[in-house]
């Protein structure tokens, strides 16, 4: 009936959301969803540009950066990908995602982000370790880098900062800009306190 997958999957896409009135919050999952199941590239793929196209505006699409578990997002490539997509992506972001080898459990900051970036994005999930109690240094970073980046956009003049800043520069919290060293130290003096309130609770 279709010509090519991303316009049946367009298609399919449209009808569901228009029968459901159009929700504020509506998500699709592109076959292509990271640059490297991309060919050649996200600009030049023929399936993410129909999907751009066919579309309908209000519809989020997913996307989880130059891989499936990406270590570092840039704003070139959010570029990229928008430009491609007629929208702004919504990151699926798998910095933390342990479900393909659960002998792994990440407990570092949020980190590899470029500043500014969130005037780029249409939303970002987070896929957390499997193990509940795991999250809270990656849920409690992500939270610090979010309030950073609504204070890089209240002020521009932060927006542009350079890209080592989201790497760990330890100068972030006199400047306004991200560090995730100092990120870190908060939430684990958080973590430790949440950890001594519940070893005083009954039964514990």
């Amino acid at each position: 009936v279709f010509p090519s997958l991303a316009q049946a999957q367009a298609s399919v896409a449209n009808e569901i959301y228009q029968e459901l009135g159009q929700p504020s919050i509506f998500l699709f999952c592109p076959t292509e969803y990271c640059s490297s199941l991309c060919s050649p590239s996200p600009s030049q793929s023929c399936y993410l540009q129909t999907i751009g196209q066919e579309l309908l505006p209000g519809i989020g699409v997913i996307w989880t950066g130059p891989k499936v578990v990406s270590q570092e997002l840039s704003a070139a490539l959010l570029e990229e990908v928008e430009a491609v997509l007629r929208r702004c992506p919504v990151i699926w972001d798998n910095l933390y995602a342990n479900d393909y080898d659960c002998r792994r459990v990440f407990l570092g900051p949020y980190m590899g982000r470029a500043p500014g970036l969130m005037s780029r994005l249409h939303g970002l999930l987070l896929n957390p370790n499997c193990e509940l109690q795991a999250n809270f240094i990656p849920i409690h970073t992500l939270g610090t880098w979010f309030r950073s980046e609504l204070r890089s956009c209240a002020h521009p003049d932060h927006a542009g900062m350079e890209v080592v800043a989201a790497l760990g520069d330890s100068q972030g919290a006199q400047d306004g800009s991200y560090s995730p060293q100092e990120a870190l130290e908060l939430a684990l003096h958080d973590w430790v306190a949440e950890i001594n309130q519940q070893a005083l609770e009954p039964g514990r």
